[in-house]
């Protein structure tokens, strides 16, 4: 077993024992709000792509009221295949879903493909130097490496946070992570 395996699935487990733990009104205000130091770091971007949470992870569209009454754009992001290809599509909280691959949810086929400003990304684990560790598929990696200028920005439960995670060449740091607890900005960008 390599050393990131071993990493997401002792990850998975710590992730998901603190949730079946978390008191349930918690977990249901948890990631409503967009923090004010969010809010300044995106303050100049215009377009923010979320994913929909599967099982245990952070679920980052519950930020999407308060981006859009940010004045922002939402996005979606939707796998394509199991290649690792994936698009940001526009969303509305009030827009249906549809299943995807994965188990994953994302907006119809007809809605927009957007270019995203900011990435929020699930993650399994992170560390204080901005590395992340995801599910190993390759999606964020890739969509990361096509929007360049876009903000990579980690959702997690506080407990994800790991001393240090493996990284290698094609690994590009987050610029900061969300937590329900804090923001941790890095220092890279």
């Amino acid at each position: 077993m390599t050393e990131k395996q071993q990493l997401r699935d002792e990850a998975r487990d710590r992730r998901r024992r603190f949730v079946a733990d978390l008191d349930p009104l918690a977990h249901r205000l948890a990631f409503k709000v967009l923090p004010s130091p969010l809010a300044r770091m995106i303050a100049d971007r215009d377009i923010v792509a979320l994913y929909t949470a599967i099982d245990e992870e952070a679920p980052a569209q519950r930020l999407a009221h308060a981006l859009i009454a940010h004045g922002k754009t939402v996005a979606l992001a939707c796998a394509l295949d199991r290649l690792g290809s994936m698009e940001f599509r526009r969303w509305n909280p009030d827009d249906p879903l549809i299943a995807g691959p994965f188990g994953t949810s994302h907006p119809a086929g007809t809605s927009d493909v957007l270019t995203p400003d900011v990435i929020i990304a699930p993650l399994l684990a992170f560390d204080a130097q901005m590395g992340r560790l995801g599910q190993g598929g390759g999606y964020y990696d890739r969509a990361f490496a096509r929007h360049p200028d876009a903000m990579r920005i980690g959702i997690a439960w506080s407990v994800q946070q790991v001393d240090h995670v493996p990284i290698d060449p094609w690994d590009l740091p987050l610029d900061a992570v969300l937590t329900e607890t804090s923001l941790i900005e890095g220092t890279e960008r």
